[in-house]
C-alpha cells in the first residue's frame, strides 16, 4: 500500500476532495433532517410565524460577500497574483466574522420580539383578568394583546413605566416571608377575584380577615412578570396579525376580544386547552436549526484563520493552491446552505 506521500498528486487532490464531499453530504443530511422535523412538527399543532429579524438579512449579504473574496483569492492564485491572495482572504475573514455578528444582532432582536428559544405561546400564568386587575388613576385596566388599554387607549409609555415600578415590588417572593407593600401608589387599585385588595400595616388582604396566601402571591408575582415585560395574551411582542400570528393545522387563527378563533368560530374547549399547553415549536425548530449552521460556519471561519495565515506568507500559488480551493468548496457550500435555510424559514416560518 502507498502511503499518502508517495501518491500522484491527482490521486492526493481526488481524496481530499472525497473528504470535502463526504463532509458536505453528512451536513446536507443533518439539516435535511431538522428542516424534515421542522415541517412534520407543524401538523395540527398550534405554530407561530413571524418576519425574520433584519440581522439575518445582513448576516445574508456578508456571508455573499465573503464568498465573492474567497472567489478572487482562488483567481489571485491561480495568477500568482500575492496581493489579491491576501488582500481577498483578509476580505473573507471580515466578512465572515460579519456574517457571525449579524447572526447573533438576529438572535438579539427576535428575544426583543419576545421570542425565545423556549417558551409558551399564550400567557396563562399570571394572565391579567385570571385573577388579577386593576385601575388606573380610577379607570379600570383592560389587556387586547398585548396591549394595556384605558378606555380603549393604549396607556401612555409614561404611565406604563409608572405601573411597572408600582408592580416590580411583587416580582421576588418568598414562602417564608409575607408579602408586604412597601411602595404605594395612590393612581394603582389592586382587585383580586373583582373584589378590592385591602391594605393594612402593608399586608395584602382579600377582605376584612382574610390575608393573600402563598398561592395568591405567586399569581400576583407571575402577573407583576408580565407587566414587566409588557406581556398580556402572548409571549411574543407586538400585534397580533402584523408582527405574528398563530397557525392551526396550516391556517391562520383570528384573536377577538381575548379569545382565539379558528375559521371565525371560538376554538373548541379541547383546542383552547391545547393552545394554553402549546409549546413555541416553531421558534425552538429556529433557533436550533440557524445554530447548528452557525456553528459550522465558525468551525470553518477558525480553519479560515490558518489557510489566510498561510495565504500572508505566501504559501499559494499558481502551482500550489488545492486546500485554498478545497477550503473554498466548504465555504461556498455553508453560503449556498444558510441561503436555503433563510428561504425555506421565509417561506415556512
Amino acid at each position: 500500500m502507498k502511503y499518502e506521500n508517495e501518491l500522484s498528486p491527482e490521486v492526493r487532490e481526488k481524496m481530499k476532495k472525497n473528504l470535502v464531499y463526504v463532509g458536505i453530504f453528512s451536513i446536507v443530511m443533518l439539516f435535511a433532517g431538522l428542516t424534515s422535523g421542522y415541517y412534520v412538527s407543524m401538523g395540527k399543532s398550534f405554530w407561530l410565524k413571524y418576519p425574520m429579524p433584519n440581522g439575518f438579512y445582513l448576516s445574508t449579504l456578508f456571508i455573499g460577500l465573503s464568498s465573492l473574496s474567497f472567489w478572487l483569492a482562488i483567481q489571485g492564485a491561480k495568477k500568482d497574483k500575492q496581493a489579491q491572495i491576501k488582500g481577498a482572504m483578509a476580505a473573507t475573514l471580515i466578512f465572515g466574522a460579519g456574517f457571525l455578528y449579524y447572526q447573533f444582532q438576529g438572535y438579539g432582536q427576535l428575544v426583543q420580539k419576545g421570542v425565545n428559544p423556549v417558551n409558551d405561546i399564550l400567557v396563562t400564568n399570571g394572565r391579567y383578568g385570571d385573577y388579577y386587575e386593576f385601575k388606573y388613576k380610577g379607570n379600570l385596566v383592560a389587556v387586547d394583546g398585548n396591549e394595556y388599554l384605558i378606555n380603549g387607549k393604549s396607556i401612555s409609555d409614561q404611565d406604563f413605566e409608572k405601573i411597572q415600578a408600582y408592580f416590580k415590588q411583587f416580582e421576588k417572593i418568598k414562602h417564608n416571608q409575607t408579602l408586604r407593600l412597601r411602595e404605594p401608589n395612590s393612581a394603582i387599585e389592586l382587585y383580586y377575584n373583582g373584589s378590592p385588595v385591602l391594605i393594612k400595616n402593608g399586608l395584602l388582604f382579600t377582605n376584612d380577615s382574610t390575608q393573600l396566601t402563598y398561592s395568591d402571591e405567586v399569581r400576583l408575582s407571575e402577573l407583576a412578570i408580565n407587566i414587566r415585560d409588557k406581556r398580556g395574551d402572548f409571549f411574543a411582542r407586538g400585534t397580533y396579525g402584523k408582527d405574528f400570528t398563530i397557525y392551526y393545522s396550516g391556517k391562520a387563527l383570528q384573536y377577538e376580544n381575548r379569545q382565539l378563533k379558528y375559521n371565525g368560530t371560538v376554538l373548541k374547549p379541547h383546542l383552547q386547552l391545547s393552545a394554553m399547553q402549546a409549546a413555541d415549536s416553531a421558534s425552538a425548530y429556529l433557533y436550533l436549526i440557524t445554530f447548528v449552521h452557525l456553528l459550522h460556519v465558525l468551525i470553518a471561519l477558525l480553519y479560515l484563520v490558518k489557510v489566510a495565515i498561510a495565504s500572508f506568507t505566501g504559501k499559494f500559488s499558481s502551482q500550489n493552491h488545492l486546500s485554498l480551493r478545497l477550503s473554498s468548496i466548504f465555504w461556498h457550500f455553508l453560503g449556498l446552505l444558510w441561503v436555503y435555510l433563510l428561504v425555506f424559514l421565509i417561506f415556512i416560518h
